[in-house]
């Protein structure tokens, strides 16, 4: 390439965004090169840019997947304004683990159905009864074998209205 064509390229390239950025207190453990066992959730679907996001990984014996209290790890995070929702969950090993996502809207650790949504790893279809009665996925539906770092993709579902679609990186 010419010399006369490096600095315009190079100006270019420093004006294109750089990946997304990972999300939470353990965003290094889901960097490249990272050497630990992680779930890079990508939260898709945000019908809103408000509030937070609150990610719950799962471990153990898969009947007490979402089981109030036995999640592995917790991590909220605020909606950033644009871009990609990834939020890294390190795990203790390599297995099989699962994710559940709730996107608190007004950010006030209340449930609010007209605005809140949520979804699971492995995307499985929720209905409005499933909710109402507090029924979980099945465990084969939700499960994800993690080794090293593995993306999680998740949509969120809401009762009212409809996600804003496809987060943008």
């Amino acid at each position: 390439m010419p010399k006369l064509f490096r600095p315009a390229i190079a100006l270019l390239m420093s004006t294109v965004p750089a990946g997304a950025e990972v999300l939470g207190p353990h965003a290094a453990d889901c960097r490249r090169g990272a050497a630990r066992d992680a779930m890079l959730v990508r939260v898709e679907g945000l019908k809103s840019r408000t509030g937070l996001v609150r990610v719950q990984s799962y471990g153990g014996d898969p009947r007490t997947y979402f089981e109030k209290g036995a999640y592995l790890e917790r991590v909220e995070v605020a909606v950033p304004r644009s871009g990609a929702v990834e939020v890294c969950m390190p795990v203790p090993r390599a297995g099989a683990y699962a994710v559940s996502v709730r996107h608190d809207a007004a950010g006030n650790h209340k449930t609010d159905r007209s605005n809140d949504g949520g979804g699971f790893s492995g995307n499985p279809n929720v209905s409005l009864l499933d909710v109402v009665f507090k029924r979980k996925p099945s465990p084969a539906q939700v499960q994800v074998r993690v080794s090293g770092v593995t993306p999680v993709p998740v949509r969120l579902n809401y009762l009212q209205g409809t996600s804003v679609g496809p987060v943008e990186s």
